[in-house]
């Protein structure tokens, strides 16, 4: 009996929250994985440690940016499926440093479609899109068909990745996709973010080495979901038959405020005690609602969010506690 081909799998940013999840759930299936960071000798693999995938994977070095560097990649890994989840990933953050988030998620997304041109087109890719590309849609829930009204330099350098991949796809026949997800959170988020700054803001002050947690707008609305549910739906998406693009949450949406509230409730405070507001960390420009409708994924994919926002919130806090 001839054995089938072990498949082969790159995730280019492999060290961020998707990235870990996503490596260990191609390991699980059999993958032979290999993972990019830009520079392996001088990035920390925390969150691939705290997973167990030390030695599982094989990690490259890769500047997205570089379409030498991609290229050297791709020949070097050789893989079956593609999954970008490099580039700037912090919405705030993309307001300081706006040229540098767009080279690195939109032209790193070029230079991959490129190069899958190149080397072999019959790579299947998928593509890290963002709801931050709808805008704000008011309380309608967005889907596949809704227009694109970025408000960051974030959100338009995924708008613009977003399209390309659209371009490539209907262009030359490629099988890329990309997936637009929601926010989704994970005990593996860094503080940057909000949800994990709340979380171990509340564990701080539950333990009494934090009196006041400083936050920004209160008034804002999304859909949050478990990161590991949302890698799952990334690796469906390169099984179908036909690649398609894909709204990915989990359907439900709720005040920042109600994820302060669950958080500081789970360690036994009231927020109201310990929150302050700062107008000084407010953004240029925000969304204040944000909300999905995932029928696609569910229908097509057979995808669907398996973790509620108050689990979501309890196992962050667990794994904070456990710390």
């Amino acid at each position: 009996m001839v054995q089938a081909t072990q498949r082969r799998a790159l995730i280019c940013g492999v060290s961020g929250q998707d990235g870990a999840y996503l490596a260990r759930l191609l390991v699980d299936k059999g993958y032979e994985v290999f993972g990019t960071s830009r520079d392996v000798n001088a990035q920390r693999f925390g969150r691939l440690d705290s997973l167990w995938l030390n030695g599982r994977i094989r990690l490259l070095s890769m500047a997205p940016n570089d379409f030498r560097s991609v290229l050297q990649t791709l020949s070097l890994s050789h893989p079956d499926e593609i999954y970008n989840l490099a580039g700037q990933s912090s919405v705030g953050l993309s307001f300081e440093q706006p040229v540098e988030t767009i080279e690195s998620v939109a032209m790193g997304t070029l230079n991959l479609l490129e190069a899958i041109r190149f080397v072999d087109s019959s790579i299947r890719l998928y593509s890290a899109g963002s709801s931050e590309c709808f805008g704000d849609t008011g309380t309608a829930r967005a889907n596949e068909h809704t227009p694109f009204r970025p408000r960051s330099p974030y959100a338009v350098a995924k708008a613009c990745a977003h399209n390309l991949v659209a371009n490539y796809r209907e262009a030359y026949g490629m099988h890329a996709s990309t997936g637009i997800l929601f926010n989704h959170e994970s005990p593996l988020r860094p503080e940057r973010f909000v949800t994990q700054k709340i979380i171990r803001g509340a564990a701080r002050i539950a333990r009494g080495e934090l009196d006041v947690l400083t936050i920004g707008n209160l008034d804002i609305h999304r859909d949050w979901g478990w990161a590991p549910d949302y890698v799952d739906a990334m690796w469906r998406m390169l099984q179908q038959d036909a690649p398609s693009d894909y709204v990915i949450a989990t359907g439900r949406t709720a005040s920042l405020e109600e994820f302060v509230a669950l958080a500081f409730g789970h360690f036994g405070l009231d927020w109201r005690n310990h929150v302050h507001h700062d107008a000084a960390l407010l953004r240029p420009s925000d969304i204040r609602f944000g909300a999905a409708d995932p029928e696609r994924a569910r229908d097509r994919l057979g995808w669907q969010a398996t973790v509620s926002l108050e689990e979501l919130i309890t196992r962050m806090c667990g794994a904070v506690s456990a710390l």
